[in-house]
């Protein structure tokens, strides 16, 4: 049976750290390396990743140590409300006492390092690679007098 998802209320002071209002939100747009600084992005521009999805950070966090949440929100800072754009991760840091949650990622940015490094790495993303060495060869077309390469074409001059 499936664990129960937390249920939401209003925070207030006395929250644990545990509780999920207190978790960390990673939006995708946190580590985009098309983004800006003042569009949001928190890492460097070499840490991070081109369009990251909220689906590959789940399937990254999905085998790491880590309690997250799905949430279907919008990043405040993205213009678009497309789906593709929507998305938010919360991660659990601390426990109820305040102690790590996990050793290996003391910080958000220590969690956000770790998912923008390993999602190049998701077969998903394999299969996208824009190297031409991996991408499969056609064969081109070659021009043999055989005709067929064109000029422009289209409507007369208007008069």
């Amino acid at each position: 049976m499936a664990a129960a998802v937390p249920m939401r209320t209003n925070w207030n002071p006395n929250m644990k750290h545990n509780d999920m209002e207190r978790w960390i939100c990673i939006y995708p747009a946190y580590i985009n390396s098309k983004r800006t600084r003042q569009e949001g992005r928190r890492l460097p521009k070499e840490n991070c990743v081109d369009n990251p999805t909220y689906v590959e950070i789940r399937d990254v966090l999905s085998v790491s140590n880590l309690q997250f949440l799905m949430e279907n929100k919008k990043y405040c800072r993205e213009k678009s409300s497309e789906l593709q754009f929507r998305g938010r991760v919360r991660v659990q840091l601390r426990n109820a006492d305040g102690t790590l949650f996990n050793n290996d990622f003391p910080t958000r940015e220590s969690i956000m390092l770790h998912i923008a490094a390993k999602i190049p790495q998701l077969k998903t993303r394999q299969n996208k690679s824009g190297d031409p060495y991996h991408q499969q060869s056609q064969p081109q077309p070659t021009a043999s007098g055989s005709g067929g390469g064109g000029g422009k074409k289209g409507k007369g001059k208007r008069r």
